[in-house]
């Protein structure tokens, strides 16, 4: 379970990278689109390979279409345009804020305690974000638009964990993520339509084109929600969440790597920081499970 949490991480990190090579040749729209055609297509084919369909109750189409409305739409939507004008490793450490922000969310919807010990633990591994992100300047400088997006991506993703607890509940993490996906499409077909199509039409596609494509669409799209969708069935949403803080830091090895970003001191001290503040976390919350 923490084997596939992490690699859920790993390939969300890998993610922002991916952008960065998919912009060159898709518009904002049109990279969700087909991303969520694709993963829909990917998972339908899942989970007829392994015997997992499952039926829709009634009295959860509702909560599908709420789960879909903040993720994917309002997600990528903020994640998606916020992406054309900051950085890989700034977009990575706007969206590492969201533990810190899940336990507060999950105190009002669920009455989920939040220890102190709990709070030290997150605050820790943000700070070795931070290290990881921030220049000598202490300065994290990027467009006020491009921040306000960014974050409008990171509230999707705290609600979209209140909604989907429930559902991790009744039914199978592939169902869930499929069910998200396809809704995920048609939210943003008329969008895609509006926006992006024509640009799209012009497209001469290649395997240099659809190979970022089909990463974005297998990967961070379907195996990492699946992944994390059984990780909060596991541990809760707030110990699910703190594993984000992986993100920047994957990030960050990957734009150098790939995208020749720079990688300072500040990255070398801030990795093990992350890393001390997320074993904290998890240490202080196992003691609390019963024996």
């Amino acid at each position: 379970m923490y084997g596939g949490i992490t690699l859920s991480m790993l390939f969300w990190s890998l993610s922002f990278v991916g952008y960065k090579v998919a912009y060159r040749y898709f518009e904002p729209m049109a990279l969700v689109f087909l991303r969520m055609v694709l993963a829909s297509f990917f998972l339908y084919i899942l989970i007829r390979l392994t015997g997992q369909s499952e039926k829709i109750r009634r009295e959860d189409y509702g909560r599908f279409l709420l789960l879909a409305f903040f993720e994917p739409l309002l997600y990528f939507l903020g994640e998606s345009y916020g992406m054309t004008l900051v950085s890989s490793t700034t977009g990575a450490v706007i969206v590492s804020t969201i533990p810190l922000l899940t336990p507060l969310a999950a105190f009002i919807l669920f009455r989920d305690r939040i220890t102190w010990i709990k709070m030290t633990g997150i605050l820790i591994s943000f700070v070795g974000v931070c290290l990881v992100l921030v220049g000598r300047d202490l300065k994290l400088t990027a467009p006020p638009l491009g921040v306000g997006l960014m974050f409008l991506a990171v509230f999707s993703a705290v609600a979209y964990t209140g909604v989907i607890v429930d559902l991790t509940k009744k039914y199978n993490s592939i169902t869930i993520i499929l069910m998200q996906s396809i809704l995920g499409a048609i939210y943003f077909l008329p969008i895609f339509i509006f926006t992006d199509l024509k640009e799209t039409l012009s497209i001469h596609f290649s395997w240099e084109v659809i190979l970022p494509l089909l990463f974005l669409a297998i990967f961070p799209s379907s195996l990492s929600f699946i992944f994390y969708t059984g990780a909060i069935r596991e541990i809760g949403i707030t110990r699910a969440n703190v594993f984000t803080n992986f993100i920047p830091v994957f990030t960050a090895i990957f734009s150098f790597l790939i995208l020749s970003e720079p990688f300072s001191r500040g990255k070398l001290l801030g990795i093990p920081v992350v890393l001390a503040g997320l074993m904290l976390t998890q240490v202080s919350l196992k003691k609390k499970l019963p024996v």
